[in-house]
Protein backbone atom coordinates (compact mmCIF):
# COMPACT_ATOMS: atom_id res chain seq x y z
CA UNK A 1 0.00 0.00 0.00
CA UNK A 2 1.55 3.06 -1.10
CA UNK A 3 0.85 6.28 0.83
CA UNK A 4 -1.18 9.21 -0.22
CA UNK A 5 1.52 11.76 -0.44
CA UNK A 6 -0.20 15.03 -0.85
CA UNK A 7 -1.61 14.02 2.29
CA UNK A 8 1.76 13.72 4.18
CA UNK A 9 2.75 16.99 2.68
CA UNK A 10 -0.57 18.76 3.98
CA UNK A 11 -0.08 17.19 6.99
CA UNK A 12 3.76 18.41 7.47
CA UNK A 13 2.54 22.00 6.44
CA UNK A 14 -0.39 21.96 9.66
CA UNK A 15 2.40 20.78 12.13
CA UNK A 16 4.61 23.58 10.72
CA UNK A 17 1.92 26.22 11.38
CA UNK A 18 0.63 24.58 14.99
CA UNK A 19 4.32 24.63 15.80
CA UNK A 20 4.51 28.63 15.11
CA UNK A 21 1.16 29.53 16.63
CA UNK A 22 1.37 27.38 20.03
CA UNK A 23 4.81 29.22 20.33
CA UNK A 24 3.30 32.67 20.07
CA UNK A 25 -0.38 31.01 22.71
CA UNK A 26 1.99 30.07 25.47
CA UNK A 27 3.43 33.75 25.90
CA UNK A 28 2.07 35.20 28.83
CA UNK A 29 -0.99 36.85 28.61
CA UNK A 30 -0.68 40.77 29.61
CA UNK A 31 -3.55 42.76 28.69
CA UNK A 32 -1.78 45.94 29.12
CA UNK A 33 0.79 45.39 27.50
CA UNK A 34 0.69 46.99 23.49
CA UNK A 35 0.48 44.45 20.54
CA UNK A 36 3.20 44.05 18.12
CA UNK A 37 2.76 43.38 14.93
CA UNK A 38 4.08 39.49 15.59
CA UNK A 39 0.87 39.47 17.08
CA UNK A 40 -1.53 40.97 14.62
CA UNK A 41 0.08 38.86 11.91
CA UNK A 42 -0.21 35.80 13.64
CA UNK A 43 -3.89 36.34 14.98
CA UNK A 44 -5.29 37.19 11.47
CA UNK A 45 -2.98 35.11 9.20
CA UNK A 46 -2.22 31.88 11.06
CA UNK A 47 -4.31 31.76 14.38
CA UNK A 48 -7.10 28.87 14.44
CA UNK A 49 -5.55 28.04 11.09
CA UNK A 50 -3.75 25.11 11.28
CA UNK A 51 -5.53 22.63 13.68
CA UNK A 52 -8.85 22.50 11.55
CA UNK A 53 -6.47 21.26 8.52
CA UNK A 54 -5.36 18.71 11.08
CA UNK A 55 -8.64 17.70 12.32
CA UNK A 56 -9.66 16.86 8.70
CA UNK A 57 -6.69 15.02 8.20
CA UNK A 58 -7.43 12.95 11.32
CA UNK A 59 -11.06 12.21 9.87
CA UNK A 60 -9.26 11.41 6.62
CA UNK A 61 -6.61 9.01 8.30
CA UNK A 62 -9.41 7.54 10.40
CA UNK A 63 -11.04 5.97 6.83
CA UNK A 64 -7.79 4.67 5.76
CA UNK A 65 -6.78 2.96 8.87
CA UNK A 66 -10.50 1.45 9.33
CA UNK A 67 -10.08 0.14 5.31
CA UNK A 68 -7.49 -1.81 6.60
CA UNK A 69 -8.22 -2.91 10.30
CA UNK A 70 -11.18 -3.13 12.62
CA UNK A 71 -13.01 -0.96 15.17
CA UNK A 72 -11.45 -2.64 18.11
CA UNK A 73 -7.82 -2.01 16.80
CA UNK A 74 -8.76 1.39 15.90
CA UNK A 75 -9.89 1.59 19.61
CA UNK A 76 -7.01 0.41 20.79
CA UNK A 77 -5.06 3.16 18.25
CA UNK A 78 -7.02 5.99 20.00
CA UNK A 79 -6.57 4.51 23.82
CA UNK A 80 -2.84 4.47 23.25
CA UNK A 81 -3.05 8.02 21.56
CA UNK A 82 -5.24 9.07 25.03
CA UNK A 83 -2.13 7.60 26.69
CA UNK A 84 0.62 9.26 24.95
CA UNK A 85 -1.68 12.93 25.57
CA UNK A 86 -1.55 12.04 29.15
CA UNK A 87 1.89 11.61 29.31
CA UNK A 88 2.79 15.23 27.18
CA UNK A 89 0.31 16.50 29.72
CA UNK A 90 3.19 16.72 32.41
CA UNK A 91 4.89 19.71 30.69
CA UNK A 92 2.98 21.08 28.01
CA UNK A 93 -0.95 22.47 29.45
CA UNK A 94 -1.92 22.64 25.82
CA UNK A 95 -2.00 19.22 23.94
CA UNK A 96 -4.16 18.14 22.08
CA UNK A 97 -3.94 14.42 21.65
CA UNK A 98 -6.18 13.53 24.21
CA UNK A 99 -9.26 15.41 22.95
CA UNK A 100 -8.27 13.51 19.43
CA UNK A 101 -8.40 10.17 21.16
CA UNK A 102 -11.70 11.47 23.35
CA UNK A 103 -13.39 12.79 20.15
CA UNK A 104 -12.24 9.99 17.97
CA UNK A 105 -13.60 7.63 20.23
CA UNK A 106 -17.18 9.33 20.90
CA UNK A 107 -17.74 10.86 17.33
CA UNK A 108 -15.81 9.26 14.47
CA UNK A 109 -16.07 5.60 16.07
CA UNK A 110 -19.89 5.48 15.99
CA UNK A 111 -20.10 7.84 12.41
CA UNK A 112 -18.13 4.36 10.92
CA UNK A 113 -21.77 2.71 11.12
CA UNK A 114 -23.56 5.61 9.39
CA UNK A 115 -24.24 4.89 5.47
CA UNK A 116 -20.70 6.78 4.54
CA UNK A 117 -20.64 10.23 2.85
CA UNK A 118 -23.78 13.14 2.77
CA UNK A 119 -25.18 11.46 5.90
CA UNK A 120 -21.61 11.94 8.05
CA UNK A 121 -21.27 15.68 6.04
CA UNK A 122 -24.13 17.02 7.26
CA UNK A 123 -23.83 15.66 10.81
CA UNK A 124 -20.01 17.37 10.39
CA UNK A 125 -21.45 20.55 9.19
CA UNK A 126 -23.55 20.56 12.05
CA UNK A 127 -21.43 19.99 14.64
CA UNK A 128 -19.22 22.74 13.41
CA UNK A 129 -22.57 25.00 13.30
CA UNK A 130 -23.15 23.85 17.22
CA UNK A 131 -19.32 24.61 18.01
CA UNK A 132 -19.33 27.59 16.43
CA UNK A 133 -22.35 29.05 18.46
CA UNK A 134 -21.17 27.77 21.81
CA UNK A 135 -17.98 29.65 21.72
CA UNK A 136 -15.68 27.08 19.34
CA UNK A 137 -12.20 26.38 20.17
CA UNK A 138 -11.62 22.17 20.85
CA UNK A 139 -15.18 22.12 20.38
CA UNK A 140 -14.82 22.64 16.60
CA UNK A 141 -12.79 19.05 16.61
CA UNK A 142 -15.51 16.52 16.32
CA UNK A 143 -16.89 18.83 13.79
CA UNK A 144 -13.97 18.74 11.55
CA UNK A 145 -13.22 14.91 12.20
CA UNK A 146 -16.43 14.06 10.33
CA UNK A 147 -15.70 16.34 7.66
CA UNK A 148 -12.76 15.13 6.86
CA UNK A 149 -14.01 11.56 7.14
CA UNK A 150 -17.14 12.51 5.09
CA UNK A 151 -14.62 13.89 2.67
CA UNK A 152 -12.60 10.39 1.94
CA UNK A 153 -15.83 8.64 1.85
CA UNK A 154 -17.06 11.32 -0.88
CA UNK A 155 -14.06 11.99 -2.45
CA UNK A 156 -15.22 14.91 -4.03
CA UNK A 157 -13.66 15.66 -7.74
CA UNK A 158 -10.21 18.00 -7.90
CA UNK A 159 -12.16 20.64 -10.39
CA UNK A 160 -13.56 21.99 -7.15
CA UNK A 161 -10.33 23.22 -5.76
CA UNK A 162 -9.85 26.00 -7.33
CA UNK A 163 -13.24 27.46 -6.91
CA UNK A 164 -13.20 26.39 -3.46
CA UNK A 165 -9.47 27.82 -3.02
CA UNK A 166 -11.17 31.49 -5.12
CA UNK A 167 -14.15 31.24 -2.50
CA UNK A 168 -12.30 30.87 1.01
CA UNK A 169 -9.16 32.88 -0.15
CA UNK A 170 -11.98 36.16 -0.96
CA UNK A 171 -14.24 35.11 2.23
CA UNK A 172 -11.21 35.25 4.54
CA UNK A 173 -9.86 38.48 3.20
CA UNK A 174 -13.21 39.78 3.75
CA UNK A 175 -13.95 38.53 7.01
CA UNK A 176 -10.23 39.26 8.36
CA UNK A 177 -10.24 42.76 8.44
CA UNK A 178 -14.29 42.53 9.43
CA UNK A 179 -13.37 40.91 12.48
CA UNK A 180 -10.42 43.35 13.06
CA UNK A 181 -13.29 46.49 13.06
CA UNK A 182 -15.59 44.70 15.28
CA UNK A 183 -14.03 42.29 17.65
CA UNK A 184 -16.61 39.97 17.15
CA UNK A 185 -15.04 35.83 17.72
CA UNK A 186 -18.06 34.35 15.23
CA UNK A 187 -16.24 36.79 12.43
CA UNK A 188 -13.17 35.64 13.50
CA UNK A 189 -14.05 32.00 13.78
CA UNK A 190 -15.67 31.89 10.25
CA UNK A 191 -12.41 33.84 8.93
CA UNK A 192 -10.26 31.46 10.13
CA UNK A 193 -12.24 28.24 9.17
CA UNK A 194 -12.25 29.72 5.35
CA UNK A 195 -8.24 30.72 5.74
CA UNK A 196 -7.95 26.63 6.93
CA UNK A 197 -10.04 25.70 3.43
CA UNK A 198 -8.16 28.59 1.60
CA UNK A 199 -4.44 26.44 2.82
CA UNK A 200 -5.88 23.85 2.61
CA UNK A 201 -6.76 24.17 -1.04
CA UNK A 202 -4.08 26.08 -2.06
CA UNK A 203 -1.63 24.09 -0.72
CA UNK A 204 -2.94 20.92 -3.01
CA UNK A 205 -3.13 23.17 -5.95
CA UNK A 206 0.85 24.31 -5.81
CA UNK A 207 1.93 20.77 -5.08
CA UNK A 208 0.31 20.22 -8.67
CA UNK A 209 3.18 21.78 -10.37
CA UNK A 210 6.03 20.37 -10.78
CA UNK A 211 8.74 23.37 -9.89
CA UNK A 212 7.37 22.69 -5.93
CA UNK A 213 8.58 19.32 -5.98
CA UNK A 214 11.17 20.36 -3.80
CA UNK A 215 8.60 22.08 -1.44
CA UNK A 216 7.21 18.78 -1.23
CA UNK A 217 9.97 16.75 -0.34
CA UNK A 218 10.35 18.92 2.56
CA UNK A 219 7.08 18.83 3.64
CA UNK A 220 5.71 14.83 3.34
CA UNK A 221 8.83 13.41 5.77
CA UNK A 222 7.79 15.96 8.33
CA UNK A 223 3.85 14.79 7.45
CA UNK A 224 4.67 11.33 7.80
CA UNK A 225 6.71 11.95 11.34
CA UNK A 226 3.59 14.25 12.23
CA UNK A 227 3.28 13.02 15.92
CA UNK A 228 7.04 13.09 16.66
CA UNK A 229 7.31 16.51 15.67
CA UNK A 230 4.37 17.97 17.16
CA UNK A 231 5.85 16.41 20.43
CA UNK A 232 9.30 17.27 20.17
CA UNK A 233 7.75 20.79 19.06
CA UNK A 234 5.84 21.25 22.14
CA UNK A 235 8.75 20.08 24.50
CA UNK A 236 10.84 22.97 22.70
CA UNK A 237 8.11 25.90 23.58
CA UNK A 238 8.18 24.51 26.95
CA UNK A 239 11.92 24.88 27.41
CA UNK A 240 12.57 27.70 25.05
CA UNK A 241 9.30 29.76 27.17
CA UNK A 242 11.32 31.83 29.31
CA UNK A 243 13.51 33.34 26.61
CA UNK A 244 10.73 33.78 24.79
CA UNK A 245 8.14 35.90 26.87
CA UNK A 246 11.37 37.95 27.72
CA UNK A 247 11.47 39.37 24.41
CA UNK A 248 9.12 42.62 23.66
CA UNK A 249 9.50 41.83 20.11
CA UNK A 250 7.98 39.21 19.91
CA UNK A 251 10.15 38.33 16.77
CA UNK A 252 11.69 35.48 19.18
CA UNK A 253 8.58 33.69 18.34
CA UNK A 254 9.54 33.20 15.06
CA UNK A 255 12.89 32.30 15.12
CA UNK A 256 12.73 29.55 17.44
CA UNK A 257 9.66 28.01 15.64
CA UNK A 258 11.78 28.76 12.09
CA UNK A 259 14.78 26.86 14.19
CA UNK A 260 12.77 23.83 15.34
CA UNK A 261 10.90 23.46 11.77
CA UNK A 262 14.30 23.44 9.84
CA UNK A 263 15.60 20.90 12.35
CA UNK A 264 12.92 18.68 12.28
CA UNK A 265 12.36 19.02 8.35
CA UNK A 266 16.44 17.99 8.37
CA UNK A 267 15.53 15.61 11.40
CA UNK A 268 12.28 13.86 9.39
CA UNK A 269 14.56 13.29 6.20
CA UNK A 270 17.19 11.56 7.79
CA UNK A 271 15.38 9.39 9.98
CA UNK A 272 12.91 8.02 7.09
CA UNK A 273 15.74 7.47 5.09
CA UNK A 274 16.41 4.44 7.21
CA UNK A 275 13.06 3.71 9.02
CA UNK A 276 9.44 3.33 7.91
CA UNK A 277 7.82 5.25 10.60
CA UNK A 278 8.73 8.23 13.01
CA UNK A 279 10.05 6.99 16.33
CA UNK A 280 6.83 7.82 18.32
CA UNK A 281 4.69 6.83 15.23
CA UNK A 282 6.53 2.99 15.47
CA UNK A 283 5.92 3.12 19.43
CA UNK A 284 1.95 3.87 18.65
CA UNK A 285 1.85 1.62 16.14
CA UNK A 286 3.42 -1.44 18.66
CA UNK A 287 1.07 -0.41 21.08
CA UNK A 288 -1.91 -0.37 18.85
CA UNK A 289 -1.06 -3.98 17.53
CA UNK A 290 0.29 -4.99 20.92
CA UNK A 291 3.38 -6.36 18.61
CA UNK A 292 6.73 -5.74 17.29
CA UNK A 293 6.44 -4.02 14.23
CA UNK A 294 9.61 -3.92 11.98
CA UNK A 295 11.02 -0.14 11.09
CA UNK A 296 14.62 -0.19 9.32
CA UNK A 297 14.12 -0.26 5.70
CA UNK A 298 15.84 -3.15 4.05
CA UNK A 299 16.48 -1.31 0.71
CA UNK A 300 15.75 2.15 -1.15
CA UNK A 301 12.59 0.62 -3.07
CA UNK A 302 10.85 0.30 0.57
CA UNK A 303 10.67 4.24 0.78
CA UNK A 304 6.74 5.65 1.40
CA UNK A 305 5.97 1.88 1.69
CA UNK A 306 4.59 1.24 5.38
CA UNK A 307 4.21 -2.52 6.17
CA UNK A 308 0.63 -3.82 5.86
CA UNK A 309 -0.56 -4.03 9.49
CA UNK A 310 -0.21 -7.10 11.59
CA UNK A 311 -3.66 -8.64 11.09
CA UNK A 312 -4.84 -6.02 8.48
CA UNK A 313 -7.14 -6.70 5.93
Amino acid sequence: MTRIRELDALRGFAVGGIMLVNTWQHLPNDPDRPRTGVDWAIDALFQARFYPIFSLLFGIGFVLFLQRAGRWVLLSRLVWLFGFGLVQHTFYQGEVLTDYAFYGALVLLPASFLAGGLPVLILGLGAVVWAMREGGGSLFIPGLFLVGMALMQLRPSERLLWPGFAVSALATALLTPAWVMTGDWTVYSVAALAGAVAYTTGLLLLLRADWTAPLSAVLEPMGRMALTNYVSGTLVIFLTGPLVASDPTRWSVVLVAVVTLLAQAWASRWWLSTFRYGPLEWVWRCLTWFRWVPNRLESGRDHNRPLPDPGGS
